[in-house]
């Protein structure tokens, strides 16, 4: 049977990106929680990786390479792409020209429109005549590099004061992450997905980035709750993916899948935003361990 689509017609960027990440979960996956099979994808020609919610549409496809073009330029570089292939999407931010606006009151303003695009990508492995002459090899599989998961976490700039106990948690009145034993996980890769979790959590406190869904805590299951655990498995997925570790929470249940479905159909920018503020939240704790 296939999936359902939500996007209807004159769709904005928001519902178009909304809908595939619905696909993906519909599929029985969360694009968050599937390890990432090589290095974050990025543009062949600029060779910058894509950031926010980009490598969740990209990275989960499992394509062999991390690289990613648009039509023009594989034809550019005197390749094309296979016939039949269909493309992906990435999305950008158009910053427009400053207008100034004046208000019933006489006050000027001023401002930028700022519109959420999107463009068409193909990975290297749907072209022909550009891999082999650039010599690019297949991407291997990742290796979990803890040295730099330790490296992320002791580096990480203002750190929030650390407990133990015997549930992960942040608590932002104390400013306090808690977190059980190195020795209580079944592999390390698990301690760092959980504790990275935890410190993208800590990211919302008024002394680092600072976010409502962390300084106004609401209640399990409200608006700004969901949106923040959206953000700290967004976040701790981002740094899993550059250490090469899995996620700690694994698990694909169907009914862990269909609350985030319900999440996103009710707010189609949500997966946006919420991309974008882990984005933030993880280049605060990366500083410049990596």
């Amino acid at each position: 049977m296939q999936a359902e689509q939500i996007v209807p017609q004159r769709s904005s960027v928001y519902q178009i990106v909304t809908a595939k990440i619905i696909e993906q979960l519909q599929n029985g996956v969360a694009p968050w929680l599937k390890p990432w099979r090589a290095e974050a994808p990025c543009n062949l020609v600029t060779g910058k990786p894509y950031r926010g919610v980009n490598p969740f549409l990209l990275a989960p496809q499992g394509y062999g390479s991390r690289y990613w073009l648009t039509f023009n330029q594989a034809n550019k570089l005197g390749g094309h792409v296979k016939k039949g292939e269909k493309s992906s999407i990435v999305t950008f931010w158009n910053i427009g020209e400053e207008k100034i606006a004046t208000s019933a009151d006489g006050v000027q303003r001023k401002s930028k429109p700022i519109l959420l695009r999107y463009y068409n990508v193909f990975n290297v492995d749907q072209t022909e005549g550009i891999a082999e002459k650039l010599g690019l090899g297949k991407s291997g599989p990742r290796v979990a590099d803890i040295e730099a998961c330790e490296r992320i976490v002791s580096e990480m700039p203002n750190k929030p004061a650390m407990a133990q106990h015997m549930q992960a948690s942040y608590r932002a009145s104390t400013d306090t992450v808690s977190m059980p034993a190195k020795t209580a996980f079944s592999n390390p890769e698990y301690y760092y997905s959980t504790l990275f979790h935890e410190l993208i959590h800590s990211t919302g406190h008024q002394s680092r980035v600072g976010r409502d869904g962390i300084q106004h805590v609401e209640s399990f299951g409200s608006e700004s709750y969901s949106r923040e655990e959206l953000i700290a498995e967004l976040g701790a997925a981002m740094l899993c993916g550059i250490t090469g570790i899995i996620p700690a929470t694994l698990t694909n249940s169907a009914s862990y899948l269909q609350s985030w479905i319900e999440v996103l159909k009710g707010d189609s920018k949500l997966i946006v935003s919420a991309a974008s503020a882990a984005q933030k939240a993880a280049d605060y704790i990366k500083g410049g361990a990596l």
